[in-house]
């Protein structure tokens, strides 16, 4: 059998598998596009698990497109709060608008049509198109590409965007046109419990086993091939927990680059010691009447690694550059989980103040 003849062989037996074996999640077995485009936004980069409990918060106080293109940035965002990639949600706010304003409200049919919205890409269009409306378009994401690689025998590079190119050609002429979307989300179930991106796969309950090509030549732990990311940046910043009169300072980020528009905790490059953290906040405008360590955190992005320390200062002076936060403001504000560790322990020192324990020296 040849690459393709092992990719149509798959069709039948996966839809079987498919129809036994799959997961039960909220937004299985509907056609409403809006359901299956948020939750298709909401799993990028991110595990089903994790994805569940926004998916029926956002859905609860976001139930349709209207809706959607209605709420405002700040509250969408702490609805969004901990799924990180801040973009997705920015780019769900403006393809809503576009749709209310400009579509009546109506999903587009077609994968081409679905591309034109903002935050849409190949992906995202072909899974709403094929569960949503029946269109035999694969949805070719990291899983596809490895179960296809695996069981078509494919050793080419899975990164290449030329490659891509010819696995979506060959995956399109084995999707079953029947039923489209449930091809595409057996094969996202079958990658994502079977043929495992790390670790060992589960052939013993694979469809394919029989026709397998990386099965039956023993090369599971070698396809898919992919070329090796670039490391990532390693990066210091020291972090200001900075307290006034029972509250916290809070910084809004720039409107493009990395955390986009979103609320964080005052911070600088660089690992700075009391003199140097002392130095920054003069620079600021403020005097700290107290200036404790609060330790250590790290936050890994896709491309860039954050190594943090960081002060708590009870701070005297004036910056209107901050937002001096307290109480349900606090409660408002979208933190980035970068800044959780540090945030969380403001929040419980200010608690602590409000108890009278002397400056909540024992949770630090």
């Amino acid at each position: 059998m040849n690459e393709q003849e092992r990719l149509n062989a798959l069709t039948a037996p996966l839809l079987m598998w498919y129809d036994s074996s799959k997961r039960v999640l909220p937004w299985r077995g509907i056609r409403d596009p809006y359901r299956i485009w948020v939750s298709e936004i909401m799993l990028q980069q991110t595990r089903v698990q994790a994805v569940l409990e926004y998916y029926a918060r956002f859905m609860a106080e976001l139930p349709d497109v209207y809706a959607l293109a209605a709420v405002g940035e700040e509250r969408l965002f702490k609805l969004w709060e901990g799924l990180g990639y801040y973009s997705r949600a920015r780019n769900l706010h403006r393809a809503a608008q576009v749709l209310v304003n400009d579509c009546g409200g109506e999903f587009p049919r077609t994968r081409e049509e679905l591309l034109r919205l903002p935050g849409v890409g190949d992906y995202t269009a072909s899974a709403i198109a094929s569960i949503a409306f029946g269109e035999p378009e694969p949805a070719v994401d990291g899983n596809l590409l490895r179960v296809a690689a695996r069981v078509g025998g494919i050793a080419e590079d899975i990164m290449d965007a030329r490659v891509r190119k010819r696995f979506r050609a060959m995956l399109t002429e084995s999707i079953d046109c029947e039923r489209p979307g449930e091809w595409n989300q057996a094969m996202m179930d079958l990658g994502a419990t079977v043929c495992l991106p790390n670790g060992a796969p589960l052939c013993e309950k694979c469809p394919a086993r029989a026709f397998c090509a990386a099965y039956q030549n023993g090369m599971t732990d070698v396809l898919p091939v992919r070329a090796a990311k670039k490391p990532r940046r390693d990066e210091e910043r020291t972090v200001f927990l900075l307290v006034r009169d029972g509250r916290l300072a809070l910084r809004k980020r720039p409107a493009k680059g990395l955390l986009a528009g979103l609320w964080e905790l005052p911070n600088v490059p660089g690992n700075l010691d009391e003199a140097g953290a002392a130095i920054t906040l003069a620079q600021w405008g403020l005097t700290a009447r107290t200036l404790t360590p609060v330790g250590a955190a790290k936050h890994i992005f896709s491309h860039v690694e954050w190594d943090m320390h960081g002060y708590l200062a009870v701070a005297a002076g004036e910056n209107n550059e901050f937002l001096w936060a307290d109480g349900a403001a606090l409660q408002a504000a979208a933190i980035p989980s970068a800044f959780r560790y540090y945030f969380d322990t403001a929040v419980r020192w200010l608690a602590a103040q409000q108890g009278g324990t002397d400056h909540g020296t024992a949770l630090l």
